[in-house]
């Protein structure tokens, strides 16, 4: 017997008023995540930003299809960002304003924004894409209202809008988990060859992008298998699909297997059972965190507590659909807090689910409402949302006012103002704000100790040498300097943005704590710039002055 999935009910084609109205919440969408998207520039805070443009720009330096880097893997990704900077780089030389190639990679080097900005704008329109993904998705499965409500929940989501703005993988791979969970749905509803394939190829490019999105193929394996049990002869095309997800991967990222030795080296590097800052403690306190900070923090209480009436009341009214939603998103949920660190980017992709669910309860429930009322009330829904939207629009305004204003921009202010010119100046972030001034800055590299930052950005380090010194050290900061190295930081100046790190988790990471207790003995505590919540972001900043005479 067939079970037509009830999603395929959908309503009919969309309005001027539907369409209107997605236009305008993809509008707000891109509003909230281009105001600011240049924050920090040219310094860069995210240490992963580097990773990845140092990583692209390589690419095209080598003529070279090969990344070299897989510890995402992040292909999708980087080759985005290749594209990005070669249309920079080209029109850059077509209209006169670099020389040659060689003059473009010089100026990029002095200041990072010519490439990172506009690599931020293409991550923020996969952002927006994910918004406007939202709104088809909580469609098809709950009507116009869902669609709608779902959109603009992603839309004004901080943690969503956070990292738009950021070079990373997250945003993207958010991208494809929707269209692979769509596909799914057209898969319990005909079972075509055609979704089997296509739910394959966005898998393969998920994977691609973020190595955990792989789990989001456990959607389309479960309902195809549900599907044969029904009696549908689909054996063949749940193979296909498998195949499909298998050959994508390999297609679009061939020194997977071409160069597999650096995938085995990055995957173990990424595969730490400690990192200071995020260390997990378990699946249940891990679950916890999540629930607690990025869940609560950008959809609040009201809205957490929507999310999984949403998730109840959809398995109990779309069975069917469930089935070709829920395996994948639970599996990546699950996989997530099992993982012995945490980070808050990694719920990324689930977030645009997280506002489905929320928009299928308010619309539910406000049905529920009028049936009992008998009463039309048409404002039920825009009422709930705008209940809703205001916690999270404060929580946007709290983050992006945090973004704006961060510590490691304060300190640089402070050290403007208060260091000599002659005076020496170490700095464990990239503070390319203050290369252009008079101090010499020193910079942790490894093995290499602390090298004068202004010569390693003129010689154009590369990103494999980066790799190299840092000896699989999870963060380039003091820590990660060899202990014999250590006499090459010390300087007048001390700016340390990850002391409180090590001494929080100084248990785990003792010889990496006595790096820092070593470098500023002997030093005064000069400023010390914490974060304040909705006014300033960032860690907390010590600057230490070394004292003449001091050992």
């Amino acid at each position: 017997m067939t079970y037509p999935c009830p999603s395929s009910r959908k309503p009919p084609a969309g309005s001027w008023t539907q369409l209107g109205l997605l236009i305008l919440i993809l509008l707000v969408a891109a509003t909230l995540r281009i105001r600011g998207i240049g924050f920090g520039l040219p310094a860069l805070y995210d240490p992963d930003e580097p990773l990845f443009m140092m990583t692209a720009i390589e690419m095209l330096r080598n003529h070279s299809l090969n990344p070299g880097w897989f510890g995402h893997p992040g292909t999708i990704t980087l080759y985005g960002l290749a594209l990005v900077d070669l249309a920079v780089g080209g029109i850059g030389i077509a209209t006169g304003r670099y020389s040659d190639a060689s003059a473009f990679v010089g100026a990029v080097y002095a200041d990072p924004g010519i490439l990172f900005l506009p690599a931020r704008f293409l991550i923020a329109a996969c952002g927006i894409i994910c918004v406007g993904l939202t709104w088809r998705l909580g469609r098809r499965i709950g009507g116009a209202t869902t669609g709608w409500l779902a959109a603009v929940f992603l839309a004004v989501n901080a943690v969503h809008i956070e990292y738009s703005q950021l070079i990373r993988t997250d945003i993207q791979a958010g991208v494809f988990t929707l269209l692979c969970l769509s596909k799914s749905i057209s898969i319990a509803e005909t079972g075509r060859w055609r979704d089997y394939v296509l739910a394959g190829l966005f898998a393969g490019l998920g994977c691609a992008t973020k190595w955990p999105v792989a789990v989001i193929a456990v959607s389309p394996i479960v309902v195809g298998i549900w599907r044969i049990g029904q009696g549908h002869p689909e054996t063949r095309k749940l193979v296909t699909f498998a195949l499909a997800t298998a050959a994508t991967l390999i297609l679009v990222s061939p020194f997977l297997l071409l160069d597999y030795p650096v995938v085995l080296h990055n995957l173990a590097g990424e595969a730490r059972s400690a990192h200071p800052g995020a260390t997990g403690r378990g699946f249940l306190l891990n679950l916890l965190w999540y629930v607690k900070n990025p869940l609560l923090g950008s959809l609040g209480v009201i809205g957490l507590c929507l999310a999984a009436i949403g998730a109840v009341l959809f398995v109990r009214r779309n069975p069917f659909a469930a089935i070709a939603l829920l395996p994948g998103v639970a599996a990546l949920g699950a996989l997530i807090c099992l993982q012995a660190l945490r980070w808050e980017r990694w719920l990324v992709p689930l977030l645009p689910f997280m506002a489905i669910m929320t928009g299928y309860a308010i619309h539910v429930l406000a049905n529920w409402l009028r049936s009992r009322m008998q009463r039309r009330l048409r404002l039920v829904e825009p009422v709930a949302a705008l209940v809703l939207l205001l916690p999270m629009l404060h929580a946007t305004q709290l983050r992006a006012a945090a973004r704006a204003n961060d510590t490691r921009q304060i300190a640089s202010t402070w050290i403007r103002a208060n260091a000599p010119s002659d005076a020496t100046i170490l700095v464990e972030h990239a503070a390319i704000d203050l290369v252009s001034g008079p101090w010499k800055l020193l910079f942790p590299l490894g093995r290499s100790g602390c090298v004068d930052a202004r010569a390693m950005l003129t010689r154009r380090l590369r990103y494999t040498e980066v790799e190299r010194l840092r000896s699989d050290k999870p963060i380039i900061d003091v820590a990660s300097v060899n202990y014999s190295r250590l006499d090459t930081c010390r300087a007048r100046f001390m700016v340390l943005t990850h002391l409180d790190r090590y001494r929080e988790e100084r248990r785990t990471f003792s010889a990496e704590w006595q790096h820092y207790q070593q470098l500023v003995r002997g030093s005064v505590l000069r400023a010390v710039i914490a974060p304040q919540e909705g006014r300033r972001g960032g860690p907390t900043v010590y600057i230490f002055e070394r004292m003449s005479g001091a050992e």
